[in-house]
């Protein structure tokens, strides 16, 4: 073996073995533990119980309704948003489009329990509450934002919007600037509006960004937990229970870590359901 392609191998062992412990194991002790109710000293092989508590349980199809609910309504706002942004400062020069850039992904550097307590802060129900404030000077009293089942799920949609617009707007950005101007001269020329030049020339050339961006929103949507545990803690009622946070109070709260890895890997499969007919239906005719 020539000494360049032992080295060649060197490296790739390294993410090989990292992929291994770190991904595949977790992955393959978690299906085994799925069919077990799990002890520290010796596990009781259950069958399929586990999965047939999870399909009983009527709080895993409210946790799968709250965790759809706020994928189909934080994905496509999001990114209908970051799109319009991206438009918006794509005419600007290169120094201010990257002043915008840096302000639209500064909440993405910051920690997620950080962005979470200042969210908090803008939702609180005191009179002091940022939000509560802007309220009142239309005249309206002050709300319980989080602790209201009318507003809670809301509350934590509109923050995973603005939290992660930063990401979508680089993105889109980068694809905006990659366009050829050429497209933009020959749409001139035949006396397209801007809007039809988004319409029949950006749009189209972008679109393997949206599929991305798409596949990957709702991926990370159904996966969703940091926030609802830290801002509401599933409550009020359950109104913000998402699979993730089922999940955890399953395995960390009740320490029945069979019926957690069960429910782990039924949302797995309903997250690759999903990734593959979104990949389907919204990727026929782009080229990667």
């Amino acid at each position: 073996m020539k000494k360049e392609a032992m080295w060649a191998y060197v490296f790739i062992l390294v993410p090989l073995c990292t992929f291994i412990v770190f991904t595949l194991y977790p992955v393959i002790s978690a299906a085994v533990i799925s069919f077990q109710k799990y002890k520290p000293l010796g596990s009781e092989w259950v069958g399929l119980d586990n999965y047939i508590n999870t399909f009983k349980n009527g709080l895993f199809y409210k946790a799968l309704k709250n965790t759809l609910v706020y994928s189909i309504i934080t994905v496509p706002v999001s990114m209908l948003l970051s799109f319009m942004i991206s438009i918006m400062i794509l005419p600007f020069r290169k120094k201010l489009q990257s002043v915008f850039k840096a302000a639209f992904y500064l909440p993405a550097i910051a920690s997620g329990v950080a962005l979470s307590f200042v969210w908090k802060w803008i939702y609180d129900p005191l009179p002091s509450g940022l939000l509560n404030n802007v309220v009142k000077m239309f005249g309206l009293s002050n709300q319980n934002w989080l602790g209201s089942q009318k507003t809670a799920m809301l509350s934590l949609i509109i923050m995973a919007v603005f939290a992660g617009l930063g990401q979508n707007v680089i993105i889109y950005t980068a694809a905006l600037l990659g366009i050829d101007s050429t497209y933009y001269e020959a749409a001139d020329i035949d006396g397209a509006t801007f809007f039809q030049k988004v319409r029949y020339v950006v749009w189209p050339i972008v679109k393997p960004t949206t599929v991305f961006l798409t596949i990957t929103g709702v991926i990370n949507g159904f996966q969703s937990f940091q926030n609802a545990y830290l801002m509401t803690g599933g409550g009020p009622d359950n109104a913000t229970t998402m699979a993730g946070l089922l999940i955890f109070n399953r395995a960390f709260t009740y320490f029945e870590y069979g019926e957690a890895c069960a429910q782990a890997l039924i949302l797995a499969a309903i997250i690759a359901v999903f990734a593959v007919l979104q990949f389907k239906l919204s990727s026929g005719d782009v080229e990667y």
